[in-house]
C-alpha cells in the first residue's frame, strides 16, 4: 500500500496530469503539485480534490518526495526539473506512472488517433458504466456523465485516451505506448503535432509501434475508411481486426450511416444487419464514427446491442465540445476545443446543420496549439470554414516563432473571403459580436485554451447591452 508515500506532479494543470493526480489520491498517494498556471475545467477539478497548485519552486521539493512525475510540457531549465535532478529525487512520467501504478491487473481499452479521442474515450466508459462494468477511466476532458476525467473503478475494463505526443523530456515515445493496450481503438490518423513529429511516417511509426503491443487475445477496432490507419495495418498485426466504416463505403464488419444531416440520429449495422438506431444529443457526422467505434470495442467485450444502444441515447457529451455556455439577447454562445483543420470542418458543418438555416454562424478561433499557430495547416483552414457565416481569427502568439513561421491569419482570412476578418484583442472580438450578432445567431468559439474567458465575458457584454 502507498498510505504514506508522497507524489508530487510538475504540472499538474494538464488534463491528464490532473486526472493522474485523482488516481494516486485514489490509490492512497498523498498528492501536491505545482504549475504555472491554471484555468476551468482543470483548475476545478484539482480544488474539488482539495490539492493546492503551487507556482514552480524548489522549494515544493521540501520536504522531499517519495516520487515526481513530470509533465510532458516540462523540460530542462524549469526550477524545479532541475532541483529533481540535482536532489536525485525518483522521477517518472505520468505515462510510465500508469503502467507501473494503475493499470497492472486491469484490461486497458486504449483509444488513440488524431481526432475524436477524447469523445470516444468518454462513450466507450459510459456504455461500459451502464452495462455494469465499472470502468476505471484516464480522459482528456471532463465526460458530463462522470463529472470527472478519471477514476479507479471497480470492474477489470480500465479505458484510457492514448495520445501520440511524446512522454516526457526524458522520454520521447509516444505516450500511448506504456498503456500495452488489450483492447485498441484507432479513429483516424493524420499529420498533426508539428513540434514533435517531422512528418506524417513519423507518426505511422508510432502507431504501428502500438499495434505491436496488442496481444493476440486482444482485439484492434480501426476505421476502415481511412487510408493511413490501412498502411499502418499493413506492417504488420498480430491480434484480430474489427473495422468499421461508413455504409457502403468499404467492406468491414461494422458500419454506420447518419440519419440526419447533423448526426444527431443514426443506426448501425454488424455483419450487414442493422443492430442499433438512436438519436442522442450530439451533433457532428464524425460522433457517428465514434459510436460505431464504441459499439464495435463494447460488443467484443460482451456489452449487448440494446445495452449498448441505450448508453449511447443517454450520453451527455464531453465538456468544451460543443458546450452551449450560455445565451444572452437570444445569441447562443458555444465552446468548443477543435484544433486541427479536419475537426474544425466536422464542428462547424454540424454546428450549421443543427441551426435549420435560421441565424448566422460565427466561429472564432484562437490559433493556440504548437501546430496551429504554425503554416502547417494553412493551406488547408479555408477549406474547414466554409459552413461558417462569419469568422474571426485573433493572431497566434510567438512564442518562440519567427515571424516566418507563424500563421499568417490574414491571408487564411483573404482566402476565405469578405466575411472573415482578423481581431486584434479579446475586447476587439466582443466589441465586435455585440455590435454585430443578431438574436437567432450562434457564435462557436474554437480554442484549446481558456481564451482569456472570452465566452463568459462575450455573455456578460450582451447581457449588459440587452
Amino acid at each position: 500500500m502507498n498510505q504514506e508515500r508522497h507524489l508530487h506532479i510538475l504540472g499538474i494543470c494538464g488534463t491528464a496530469m490532473a486526472g493522474i493526480a485523482g488516481l494516486a489520491r485514489a490509490s492512497g498517494w498523498r498528492v501536491t503539485g505545482s504549475d504555472a498556471g491554471a484555468y476551468p475545467p482543470m483548475s476545478e477539478v484539482l480544488a474539488a480534490m482539495d490539492i493546492e497548485v503551487r507556482p514552480f519552486s524548489a522549494d515544493n521539493l521540501i520536504p522531499r518526495p517519495d516520487l515526481v512525475l513530470v509533465g510532458n510540457a516540462l523540460s530542462r531549465g524549469n526550477a524545479e526539473v532541475e532541483a529533481v535532478l540535482d536532489l536525485d529525487i525518483p522521477y517518472t512520467s505520468g505515462a510510465q506512472f500508469m503502467a507501473e501504478h494503475v493499470l497492472g491487473g486491469r484490461l486497458p481499452c486504449v483509444v488513440a488517433g488524431t481526432h475524436g479521442k477524447t469523445t470516444t474515450s468518454s462513450l466507450l466508459a459510459w456504455v461500459l458504466e451502464s452495462a455494469g462494468y465499472q470502468p476505471g477511466f484516464l480522459i482528456g476532458g471532463i465526460p458530463e456523465n462522470f463529472g470527472v476525467g478519471a477514476r479507479l473503478g471497480e470492474g477489470r475494463p480500465f479505458v484510457v485516451e492514448g495520445d501520440e505526443y511524446d512522454t516526457a523530456f526524458f522520454d520521447k515515445r509516444s505516450k500511448f505506448l506504456h498503456y500495452r493496450p488489450r483492447l485498441l481503438i484507432l479513429n483516424n490518423l493524420e499529420y498533426d503535432h508539428a513540434d514533435i513529429f517531422p512528418d506524417l511516417e513519423a507518426i505511422k511509426i508510432q502507431f504501428h509501434h502500438l499495434l505491436r503491443c496488442v496481444p493476440a487475445s486482444g482485439a484492434v477496432v480501426v476505421n476502415a475508411d481511412d487510408e493511413h490507419l490501412s498502411d499502418v495495418l499493413s506492417r504488420g498485426c498480430w491480434s484480430p481486426v474489427f473495422g468499421f466504416a461508413r455504409l457502403g463505403h468499404v467492406r468491414a464488419p461494422w458500419q454506420w450511416e447518419s440519419l440526419s444531416a447533423d448526426g444527431s440520429s443514426f443506426r448501425l449495422y454488424h455483419q450487414g444487419k442493422p443492430v442499433i438506431e438512436v438519436s442522442w444529443g450530439m451533433i457532428g457526422v464524425h460522433h457517428v464514427a465514434n459510436a460505431c467505434a464504441v459499439a464495435a470495442a463494447a460488443n467484443w467485450l460482451g456489452v449487448s446491442y440494446r445495452s449498448v444502444a441505450s448508453a449511447l441515447a443517454d450520453f451527455a457529451g464531453v465538456r468544451r465540445r460543443m458546450s452551449l455556455v450560455g445565451q444572452a439577447r437570444g445569441i447562443r454562445v458555444f465552446d468548443d476545443f477543435a484544433h486541427h483543420p479536419t475537426a474544425i470542418r466536422g464542428i462547424v458543418e454540424a454546428a450549421k446543420a443543427s441551426m435549420s438555416g435560421e441565424g448566422r454562424l460565427w466561429v472564432v478561433i484562437e490559433p493556440r496549439s504548437n501546430t496551429m499557430r504554425t503554416r502547417v495547416h494553412e493551406k488547408r483552414l479555408p477549406a474547414s470554414l466554409e459552413a461558417a457565416d462569419k469568422v474571426v481569427f485573433v493572431r497566434p502568439a510567438a512564442r518562440g516563432l519567427a515571424p516566418g513561421e507563424l500563421l499568417d491569419v490574414e491571408e487564411v482570412c483573404r482566402r476565405i473571403g469578405s466575411h472573415a476578418r482578423v481581431a486584434d484583442s479579446v475586447q476587439h472580438i466582443i466589441r465586435l459580436l455585440c455590435e454585430q450578432a443578431a438574436s437567432g445567431d450562434a457564435v462557436l468559439i474554437l480554442s484549446n485554451g481558456s481564451f482569456e474567458n472570452l465566452h463568459q465575458r462575450l455573455l456578460a457584454a450582451l447581457e449588459t447591452e440587452a
